[in-house]
C-alpha cells in the first residue's frame, strides 16, 4: 500500500477493532455502549508535512515508511484535504525551476481548512535573503491568481518571514451554529475537521442540561469552550500556550461570546491555585470564588491527567474527559471510577487507518 493509495475496504474492520479494543479497556469501568463516529474515508487531514528530496533536475514531497524508514515519493496524498492535494503539484511545479525557492528546501508543512483557506510553510536549511521574499511573493500572488486562498511562510534556523499572516481562518458548523476559529501555523489544531465537529456535537449533547460553570484545562484555541459555552452560565479556561491563547482569546471576540474566560496557566499550576498552594498574579482580577462550576472538561496531551490534577478532577460532580490515548484514559480512571460512574463513552476516528483512537468520557458522581 502507496501513500497515493488508501485502504478504504477494510476501513470497517479497522473500526471495528478499535470498537473492540476500546470495549475491552473499559470493562473495569463498567462504561456504557459505545458511541461510535466514523471518520471520511479520505481527504479527512487538515494538514501534512512533507520532507522535499532533490534529485537532479526534480524536486518532489517525500514521507519515511515507519518500519524500513525507506524514502517514499508521495504525488498525491488522499488522506490529506482535497485543498492541499490540489496545491501540492502546482506547489511543486512553481519552486522546481526557482532557485531563489528551491535551494536548500527541505520540508513544506500545509495548514488547510473546510473553509478553504491554507498556510504553506517553506522550511529551509540556509539563510532567507531579499531575492527569496521576491521570488515568495511572487509565487504567492501568482498562486492566488489561480484562486488558492494561500498565506505563504518561510523558515530557516532562528527566521520566520510571513509574508502577510501566519494563520487562517475556520468556519465549522456545530449543531446548526457557525463558530469561526483562527488556527495557527504550527499551534496545535485538531487535525481532522470532520471528526472536531462530532466531538463538539457530542460535547453539547452530553452537557445539555448541565447547571452552573464549566472549568476547561487544556483549552487550546478555544475548539471546545466556544463551542460548550451556549451550554453554561460562564466558562473559565486555562492553556499555556501563548499563540493559543492569543488565538483563543480573538475567537471568543471574533464569535461575540461574552461568558467565556482564559487564563493562561498550565494546568499544574491551576491546581495549585484552586488548592491555595501558590498564589498567581495572572489571576489578579479574576475571582475564582465567584464561578460555581459544576462540570469540568479535560482534553490532556497523550500523558494523561497527572496524579494532583486528577485529585482535583474528582472535586466535580461531572467530568467530560476526552482523550488521544485510551490507556492513560484508564490510568486516570482507575482513580476517578472510585468517585464517579462512567455515563457516556464515544470513539471518534480521528485517524483512519492506525491504531491511534479518539475517545470521550462523561462521569458522574455517585
Amino acid at each position: 500500500m502507496t501513500p497515493e493509495q488508501l485502504p478504504i475496504e477494510h476501513y470497517d474492520a479497522q473500526l471495528e477493532e478499535k470498537v473492540a479494543r476500546l470495549q475491552t479497556l473499559m470493562v473495569p469501568f463498567t462504561a456504557k455502549d459505545v458511541e461510535v463516529f466514523r471518520s471520511p474515508v479520505s481527504h479527512y487531514r487538515m494538514r501534512a508535512e512533507f520532507r522535499i528530496w532533490h534529485d537532479g533536475d526534480d524536486l518532489y514531497h517525500i514521507i519515511f515508511d515507519q518500519q524500513t524508514r525507506q524514502r517514499i515519493r508521495v504525488d498525491s496524498f488522499p488522506a490529506a484535504s482535497e485543498l492541499i492535494n490540489r496545491l501540492m503539484p502546482r506547489l511543486m511545479d512553481a519552486v522546481r525551476d526557482k532557485p531563489a525557492l528551491r535551494h536548500k528546501l527541505f520540508q513544506i508543512d500545509y495548514l488547510s481548512t473546510l473553509s478553504n483557506q491554507i498556510v504553506v510553510s517553506l522550511l529551509y536549511h540556509r539563510a532567507l535573503t531579499e531575492e527569496w521574499q521576491q521570488a515568495a511573493t511572487a509565487l504567492r500572488d501568482e498562486l492566488r491568481a489561480e484562486g488558492f486562498d494561500l498565506h505563504l511562510i518561510g523558515r530557516a534556523t532562528k527566521t520566520k518571514i510571513c509574508l502577510d499572516r501566519d494563520y487562517v481562518d475556520e468556519r465549522l458548523t456545530v449543531a446548526g451554529k457557525e463558530i469561526i476559529y483562527r488556527q495557527v501555523e504550527n499551534s496545535f489544531t485538531q487535525p481532522n475537521a470532520a471528526m472536531n465537529i462530532k466531538m463538539l456535537e457530542w460535547a453539547l449533547d452530553v452537557t445539555q442540561n448541565a447547571s452552573g460553570d464549566l472549568l476547561e484545562l487544556y483549552c487550546g484555541n478555544g475548539n471546545f469552550s466556544l463551542a460548550l459555552a451556549r451550554n453554561f452560565r460562564r466558562v473559565l479556561a486555562t492553556e499555556i500556550a501563548k499563540p493559543s491563547v492569543a488565538s483563543a482569546q480573538y475567537n471568543i471576540a471574533v464569535n461575540n461570546i461574552d461568558n467565556v474566560q482564559i487564563i493562561r496557566m498550565a494546568a499544574e499550576e491551576f491546581t495549585q491555585a484552586m488548592n491555595g498552594t501558590r498564589q498567581f498574579n495572572r489571576l489578579e482580577g479574576i475571582d475564582l470564588s465567584s464561578y460555581e462550576c459544576e462540570t469540568i472538561f479535560v482534553d490532556p496531551p497523550r500523558s494523561g491527567l497527572d496524579s494532583e490534577t486528577v485529585k482535583m478532577v474528582q472535586a466535580y460532580p461531572r467530568i467530560l474527559y476526552i482523550s488521544c490515548n485510551p490507556e492513560t484514559l484508564c490510568d486516570n480512571l482507575a482513580t476517578l471510577s472510585a468517585t464517579h460512574d462512567v455515563e457516556r463513552l464515544a470513539l471518534f476516528d480521528q485517524f483512519p487507518y492506525t491504531h491511534h483512537m479518539e475517545c470521550g468520557v462523561l462521569l458522574t458522581r455517585r
